[in-house]
């Protein structure tokens, strides 16, 4: 699952936040009673390690606390519990990028290559990628770049630099023309976050710091946590519950490698809410159409919904050990921000909290399957590409410790055997099933996943 120019033209209403526990009330924004109760069971049943929940209306604000945020803590989470936000990372670009626009410094339709001069950067039939197209996920890049090889798959955004994301760029053909096809990429955000910091000749975390942390009084966010941060950091864990490491980021940074708090995430909120300034206002401006039967829509990052005649904008995040989602009605009187250190994501919560009514009945858990071991030699067998469809291929592949499967478009993740032929995911609800014909030898896999089964077939 990723600039020196005037300061963002940004200022806030007096923000009064209330620290509430699970169990006590006091003024601010009241959370709805479904969205308490669900929160409160899912760390019961240990789906998740802790869950923050902050509100506002805009000027006041409440944050709400539940389970554990480390395991030597009795506390719970609180404003200044720390999180990776992951994908909500994006957000903050997207506004870097507006504010650039505000600025004057750069245009939307602008080619993110004559900002990078020394990269080469794909085009389809002459048609350069804009960073709008980047902003909103119709550059025509991948999710993820196909020479993404972790070396460690706890931490599988460490080891790609600058020299990685060169070499892929110079290498790659476009799949359809740019503002086209709208496909979510990490790779597109990491590509304009680096392009605005070359623009404006410093680093994406300088960038950050000078055009949105330190203008709004952000103490708590950064793509690199601080030791005091690091003192109040929840610990990661995955979605079975087991510990998990914290990842880093070189070249994807400004995808996703934010670590924030819910304190600083609601002032954040409150200057789109309160729209006082021009680049939060461009930056959920809608700029190309992802379901026009529903009406959803993206800006510069930022998905533009509705539920039950409320539209809104929202953006969640998840990581290898935490998940996130922010979101604010478009009328400015409900924004939310939801906070886990745990990789199962919360977007039902944030929806809830904005348009009550709207929580959908807990799913079942799905029983953890038991990992055995198989022999190495025996491993080698599985190893091939299969098509799930013409433009969707998985790659299996023996690692050092296990099998690695890929996706067109994404990195690898490893998955665990818990039978003959059948192996599944820990990172994801996902399981694989290898078929034989009557000789035995491996023809297809069968990917089950979201209560769907894809047969690929495997390639010659």
């Amino acid at each position: 699952m990723l600039l020196k120019l005037h300061s963002l033209p940004l200022c806030l209403l007096a923000l009064s936040i209330v620290p509430v526990s699970a169990a006590t009330a006091a003024s601010g924004p009241a959370l709805d009673a479904a969205v308490r109760q669900r929160a409160e069971l899912l760390v019961h049943e240990g789906r998740h390690a802790s869950i923050v929940i902050a509100l506002t209306d805009g000027k006041n604000s409440a944050v709400y606390g539940f389970g554990r945020a480390r395991a030597d803590s009795n506390s719970e989470p609180d404003a200044d519990t720390v999180y990776e936000i992951g994908s909500i990372t994006k957000t903050m670009t997207g506004l870097l990028l507006a504010d650039a626009v505000t600025a004057g410094k750069v245009k939307l339709d602008e080619p993110v290559a004559s900002l990078l001069p020394g990269y080469t950067i794909p085009a389809f039939e002459g048609q350069k990628i804009t960073l709008l197209d980047l902003a909103t996920h119709f550059s025509g890049l991948p999710r993820l770049p196909a020479n993404l090889a972790p070396a460690d798959m706890n931490n599988p955004y460490a080891g790609y630099g600058d020299a990685q994301l060169r070499t892929f760029l110079a290498s790659h053909a476009l799949a359809h023309r740019p503002g086209t096809v709208f496909d979510y990429s990490n790779l597109g955000y990491g590509l304009l976050g680096t392009a605005l910091a070359a623009k404006a000749g410093t680093t994406y975390e300088n960038l950050l710091q000078e055009k949105i942390a330190r203008p709004l009084g952000l103490r708590s966010t950064s793509t690199a946590a601080t030791p005091a941060m690091r003192s109040r950091l929840a610990q990661g864990h995955l979605s079975d519950g087991k510990p998990a490491h914290n990842w880093d980021f070189q070249a994807i940074a400004p995808a996703g490698a934010v670590y924030s708090d819910a304190r600083d995430m609601l002032i954040y909120l409150q200057s789109y809410m309160n729209k006082t300034g021009a680049a939060q206002q461009l930056a959920v401006q809608p700029q190309q159409v992802l379901e026009e039967e529903h009406g959803k829509k993206i800006g510069l990052a930022w998905i533009i919904d509705q539920a039950k005649g409320q539209p809104f904008a929202w953006h969640n995040g998840q990581t290898g050990g935490y998940a996130s989602f922010a979101g604010y009605t478009l009328d400015g009187k409900r924004g939310v921000i939801i906070l886990t250190n745990t990789a199962s994501d919360v977007d039902a919560l944030g929806l809830a909290s904005l348009v009550p009514g709207t929580l959908p009945p807990l799913k079942k858990v799905t029983p953890q399957l038991k990992e055995i071991s198989i022999a190495p030699s025996e491993l080698a067998q599985y190893a091939g590409d299969y098509a799930l469809a013409p433009q969707f291929v998985l790659t299996v592949r023996q690692g050092p410790e296990g099998l690695l499967v890929g996706a067109t478009g994404q990195g690898e993740a490893p998955v665990y055997a818990s039978a003959k032929d059948h192996f599944f995911y820990k990172a994801v609800d996902a399981q694989l099933e290898f078929q034989r014909d009557a000789q035995g030898v491996i023809t297809g896999v069968v990917l089950h996943q979201n209560g769907q089964a894809i047969l690929g077939k495997r390639k010659p």
